[in-house]
């Protein structure tokens, strides 16, 4: 079994003429979170996408755990897999968006339960139990009964990566999962994502929270134009990055 839960290797994503991820290559080790960073537009959501298949990469090949994803190999062509096949795949990746998307006519726990019941087959009574344990992860099992509409933004988002979390994932995937709420309610989103970093959880995180990073990651990959133009220990890449637009950048958030 490879070291890379993870592995993204030359890809290239087009809309229409628009390049917007252009020959990257993204490789994370079980375990491990990474921080993807860089400007607006510099292809970091687009190459998250690709990284579970939402978006089909024009160029290049994802793999989890050594597996091709998305594609068969027969001869010197790829052919797409099934839909069916796809959403087995897809399974192994948890993904948190900037909105919350939970169902908003069930309670904190059915939204959590329903999936792990339907997909993975797990029986309603050992579903719930994991359901509760990830809550308490998370922070939030005395809300197991409670509707969406009665949480706050920070709870609702702890709820959706609880969810994703029940699948089982070999890697979660989360897209600046802070941007939509309120500043008094980032701090409890990132404490529920720095458990998981300290439980093992390997994860890429789209963000431009740099205390996050430096306090949780083990690697920093800076975006510019839809190339991955550093990626390294987060330390050296916040304090001792050699390339220009990098320095400039962290030089403005850091303030």
């Amino acid at each position: 079994m490879s070291d890379y839960v993870l592995e993204a290797i030359n890809i290239s994503k087009r809309f229409g003429d628009d390049l917007v991820i252009d020959d990257a290559t993204l490789r994370v080790e079980r375990g491990q979170t990474v921080c993807l960073m860089g400007p607006s537009g510099a292809g970091k959501t687009s190459l998250l996408r690709c990284l579970n298949h939402l978006e089909k990469p024009s160029a290049g090949a994802v793999y989890i755990d050594g597996e091709l994803l998305g594609y068969r190999r027969r001869g010197d062509h790829l052919v797409e897999l099934h839909k069916r096949e796809i959403a087995r795949q897809r399974r192994e990746i948890g993904m948190v968006f900037q909105s919350f998307n939970l169902f908003a006519h069930m309670s904190v726990i059915q939204n959590i339960v329903e999936s792990p019941i339907g997909v993975l087959g797990l029986d309603r009574k050992e579903a719930r139990q994991r359901a509760m344990e990830l809550l308490e992860t998370v922070g939030l099992a005395h809300k197991a009964n409670a509707m969406p509409d009665e949480l706050s933004g920070g709870q609702q988002q702890r709820v959706a990566i609880a969810r994703a979390l029940a699948m089982r994932p070999k890697v979660m995937l989360f897209d600046e999962p802070t941007s939509a709420l309120d500043p008094e309610l980032v701090k409890e989103v990132l404490d529920a994502m720095r458990t998981l970093s300290e439980l093992g959880m390997t994860m890429v995180v789209v963000t431009h929270e740099i205390g996050f990073a430096r306090e949780a990651a083990a690697r920093a990959v800076f975006m510019e134009r839809g190339r991955v133009v550093e990626d390294g220990p987060v330390e050296q890449v916040f304090t001792n990055s050699s390339n220009a637009r990098v320095k400039d950048f962290l030089g403005t958030v850091l303030k």
